[in-house]
């Protein structure tokens, strides 16, 4: 039996401006509803008015709660045998996989984006820390039986790479690891 070796990572990804604008905007929404329920209770003089904008205030609270835990985003990569895993989890609450390739069938793993920049694909899977920082992330092109061509864009460490190796074409290990065209 093959001696299986198990690599996993997990990268939480890096906050942007939107996700902070997302918040200011749920928390803004969330104080306008006291003021708008205040002044349909005035204008139509009913004041249960007041105890429903109360409720939904309360409710107000648990949407953006839960708006400010789903902006906690990590991905999880594994690597078992042939098989790298990639896995999104929201918040602790959630694990979406996004997908699954085997190893031996990427046919570009590189930190260059410019080598695959006028390539075209059926699907992209985005799963690096940070989408912007283009000297830590790498990007695989792989062949899906369902959807073709594509491509993923991920930030590996170490150890998913040392596992990743043995599995890889040799040109692509030649090129990458030891910085060598063939």
């Amino acid at each position: 039996m093959d001696n299986m070796e198990f690599n996993e990572q997990v990268v939480k990804r890096v906050n942007k401006p939107k996700h902070l604008i997302i918040k200011i905007i749920s928390i803004l929404i969330l104080l306008l509803i006291p003021v708008i329920a205040a002044m349909i209770a005035i204008l139509i003089h009913v004041q249960y008015v007041f105890v429903v904008g109360f409720f939904a205030f309360c409710a107000g609270i648990y949407i953006v709660w839960y708006v400010f835990s789903s902006q906690r985003v990590e991905y999880d990569y594994s690597v078992a045998g042939n098989d790298l895993d990639i896995s999104k989890v929201i918040s602790l609450r959630k694990r979406k996989k996004m997908c699954q390739v085997s190893i031996n069938e990427i046919e570009i793993l590189t930190r260059d984006e410019s080598e695959i920049e006028n390539m075209r694909f059926a699907k992209t899977y985005i799963a690096p820390r940070d989408v912007d920082a283009k000297d830590e992330n790498y990007y695989a092109v792989f062949n899906n039986p369902m959807y073709g061509k594509c491509l993923l864009v991920f930030s590996p460490n170490d150890q998913i790479l040392e596992g990743m190796k043995p599995r890889l074409d040799k040109s692509i290990v030649v090129k990458l690891f030891y910085k060598r065209e063939r």
